[in-house]
């Protein structure tokens, strides 16, 4: 049978549905867009840049990736809606071209402690299936091997309704891997009692200091004292044995508090379940450094840390358990699993091998199968989530990405740029939000956004190829060629940091000297131990109270947070505000006393319409002011509280710096803001809407108050334009010149250059790094090329 042959010689006619190549937007007020429109071409590669703040989360993440979830979600059922999140349609006149959307952004990896890179990925659960598969002694099915599944046994009597009812006996049985004693986690707390309460008290007297535990608390301090099974009022230190049992140790009772039903329960489980259930990277700095004082961790005795029952350790392949296979480096367990050939689960080990090959070609081959997931940085977080669409056969998706190089040395932001490259030549749009020039140069489409941020963004500026970005005169066109040069003259120091013997995580048995005094850079190849030196021996060389340290844990807040909320502004405002009009300061706080009744002072009404979006409508009431009216008739200089809090940090640093309305405590809190360049954001502005970077220098502004000699920056760069990068530059310089010693991880060049002293780790990742190759001042590290930061540098400062 022959195949058919074309005969007509003409090319056909452009098929209407090759017409739609671009995604057009028309009108995008979302946040801070002034009514954006443009066109994106689909199959390319396009970059979004502008200062931090300009509106680029907002459109390509708030917009374009939003309503495509929302849409997809509209094709399932309303009955299987109702079990997804809900998205309300983005403020936009017109979405047209748009086609699925994978988002891979820099949000943190659950921080549930149970929470593992191997768990996170499919990596653990096909283990755990080869291993119940192929391990000797043969210990069960795959969750024999989950160090979240607990072994059950039960036995007793169920009733059949089928036909005649009957009684049948039945035993029930499931095998599961985690350890009993340390409920999985790998690690045993122990409960300093002295910080719990002060025993020379008695309950009436506020014995407790925990954090939140109010003295006229309902559910608990008052559910102890008023029992019945404690003395109120006798010291603590008096109670009798079954008093202390009761107290510190009782299982849930129920006892009646003023006719309310409530649970009694002991002390320590209570403080078991209310603070140690939760990872401590996701609490708030006060509990955290609560729970720091009272709770000591170490490793399980029993499972040594690997969170896995005897059995589960007992199974082996090849001399090695699932805890050895999830302890090894990603790289090394990825050449062992290429080492098992065993045809009854060969789909199985393909599969695997991928998933380990992936992470290894994305650059994470130093991680372990078994580190905890919220311990990752946000660059490893989105590099991990990366791992699934690496290899996928999907093509026409539109993927993207919140700043991928976040994390990376210039040596490995080229392999990111190859991976980017490979998903849009499979035919799929990629958007991407981008700071770094090297990743702003591989673009086949860049959209400018500014000029400025905040309310000074939020248009396009320029719209086009790399060149004619160049030559647009735009804030990032102008810098986008900016080089650092190296210092010629350095500081001297006025001290030395040893750090002696360092063998956290990869790190071998690590000796340097840090200058103190100086501006110091930690450098090298993503998981060469730059984070293991700082965070791990810094704080134990010199007590934690002489080291301010900012890292880039998220900032957590609901949109009843903002600026002045979360840098304490508020309390000298509000106390100022009572001062002048001899009021309570609660009423000046729209979670407290002077909150609108109608919206609880959250400034809008929510409909909530089941499994379609819910919808907020501006407060009738207060019009959004989130106050009641009474409260807004009190005034500071003429203004009201609301009006305060719709000021900008510029507006208020000059309100609260002179006059009737000046306030010093404010004042010094607002310098600190406008000087890590927030002076546009307003004070009242939901931290739910900032985006990435302002969050990280609203966090380093609100540490800059903290009395320490010893600053440790973890990438402050993370999220700045390079406009931007400069005056972060001159803020660390402010502070070295204080007396202060300032010591960044950075992989920025323009940092790198600015430093008077250079650590660089390496040579490679994980067990191929953890070592010093490298100690000087940026200008020897250019002139001897000897490691891969120092090629990386002279080729930027073009030396």
């Amino acid at each position: 049978m022959s195949m058919a042959t074309r005969t007509d010689t003409q090319s056909p006619a452009l098929h209407t549905a090759d017409s739609h190549d671009l995604i057009r937007v028309h009108g995008a007020r979302e946040n801070n867009l002034k009514d954006v429109s443009i066109e994106i071409p689909k199959r390319r590669l396009t970059v979004f840049t502008g200062v931090s703040g300009s509106g680029k989360s907002s459109l390509v993440f708030d917009t374009i990736a939003a309503e495509s979830q929302r849409m997809i979600n509209e094709t399932y059922s309303a009955f299987v809606q109702g079990f997804m999140p809900t998205l309300a349609r983005p403020e936009v006149d017109v979405l047209d071209g748009l086609t699925t959307a994978i988002i891979v952004d820099q949000q943190r990896m659950g921080a549930d402690p149970r929470s593992t890179v191997g768990t996170a990925t499919d990596a653990n659960a096909m283990l755990r299936i080869l291993f119940s598969r192929l391990g000797t002694p043969h210990i069960g099915p795959p969750s024999a091997y989950a160090f979240n599944v607990p072994s059950v046994r039960a036995s007793g009597a169920i009733t059949v309704e089928r036909g005649a009812k009957k009684a049948v006996k039945a035993t029930f049985n499931r095998t599961g891997g985690m350890c009993t004693r340390c409920e999985g986690r790998g690690t045993v707390s122990d409960i300093d009692l002295t910080q719990l309460y002060d025993d020379s008290k008695s309950l009436a007297e506020g014995a407790f200091t925990i954090p939140g535990w109010k003295s006229d608390s309902f559910w608990t301090v008052r559910v102890y004292a008023e029992s019945g099974l404690l003395d109120p009022d006798k010291p603590i230190r008096k109670f009798t044995e079954k008093e202390m049992q009761d107290f510190l140790h009782r299982e849930p009772t129920k006892v009646k508090v003023e006719g309310v039903n409530l649970t009694y329960e002991g002390l320590i489980p209570k403080i078991q379940k209310s603070f140690l259930s939760k990872d401590k990277e996701a609490m708030q700095p006060h509990i955290r450094a609560f729970v720091e004082r009272a709770v000591t961790f170490t490793t399980c005795p029993e499972c040594e840390g690997t969170r896995l029952s005897e059995g589960a350790r007992s199974s082996k392949i090849k001399r090695i358990s699932i805890a050895d296979a999830c302890a090894m480096q990603i790289s090394d367990l990825a050449e062992w699993v290429r080492g098992l050939k065993e045809p009854s689960v060969a789909p199985l080990l393909a599969a695997l091998q991928h998933t380990l090959d992936s992470f290894v070609e994305i650059g994470l081959g130093y991680l372990s199968l078994e580190r905890p997931a919220g311990t990752l940085s946000g660059g490893e977080a989105q590099r991990v989530k990366m791992i699934r669409h690496l290899g996928s056969s999907l093509t026409d998706v539109t993927y993207v990405f919140d700043e991928p190089t976040i994390g990376l040395h210039p040596h490995d932001i080229q392999r990111m740029n190859n991976l980017l490259l490979r998903l849009r030549d499979k035919g799929n749009t990629v958007l991407v939000v981008e700071h770094k020039p090297e990743a702003i140069a591989i673009a086949d489409h860049v959209v400018d956004l500014g000029p400025g941020a905040g309310t000074g963004g939020g248009a396009v500026c320029f719209e086009g190829t790399l060149e004619g970005l160049r030559a647009s005169g735009t804030v990032t066109g102008r810098h986008l060629d900016d080089r650092a040069t190296v210092k010629e003259t350095v500081r001297k120091p006025t001290g030395t940091l040893e750090i002696r013997g360092a063998t956290a995580n990869n790190l071998q048995n690590v000796d340097v000297d840090i200058p103190l005094g100086a501006l110091v850079v930690v450098t090298g190849v993503a998981g060469s131990g730059k984070s293991s030196l700082v965070h791990g021996s810094l704080p134990r060389q010199m007590g934690a109270e002489g080291v301010v340290s900012i890292d880039q844990g998220a900032i957590r807040g609901s949109r009843r947070s903002n600026p002045a909320t979360y840098t304490g502004l508020l309390e000298p405002i509000r106390k100022a505000f009572a001062k002048a009009n001899g009021v309570k300061p609660a009423l000046f706080s729209a979670n407290s006393e002077g909150a609108c009744p109608t919206c609880n002072g959250a400034g809008v009404i929510f409909t909530d319409l089941a499994m379609m979006a819910g919808v907020s409508s501006p407060c009738e009431e207060c019009e959004g002011k989130r106050f009641q009216a009474s409260v807004l008739e009190y005034h500071l200089a003429g203004r009201d509280i609301s009006e305060v809090l719709a000021m900008s940090v510029t507006e208020a640093e000059e309100f609260f710096g002179a006059g009737e309305a000046r306030t010093p405590a404010a004042h010094k809190i607002l310098e600190r803001l406008a000087d890590v360049g927030l002076g546009y954001l307003t004070l009242g502005q939901p931290l739910t809407t900032l985006s990435g970077g302002e969050r990280q220098r609203l966090k380093l502004a609100t540490h800059m108050a903290e009395k320490g000699g010893v600053y440790v920056l973890d990438e402050p760069t993370t999220g700045l334009h390079l406009a931007d990068v400069e005056h972060l530059l001159g803020l660390l310089d402010r502070l070295v010149d204080s007396g202060k010693s300032v010591i960044v991880i950075e992989h920025h060049q323009a940092v790198m250059a600015h430093a008077d002293w250079i650590v660089d780790l390496g040579p490679g990742a994980g067990h191929d790094g953890g070592r010093i190759v490298f100690e000087g001042t940026p200008a020897d590290l250019v002139a001897a090329r000897s490691t891969l930061t120092g090629e990386h540098l002279a080729a930027y400062v073009g030396s």
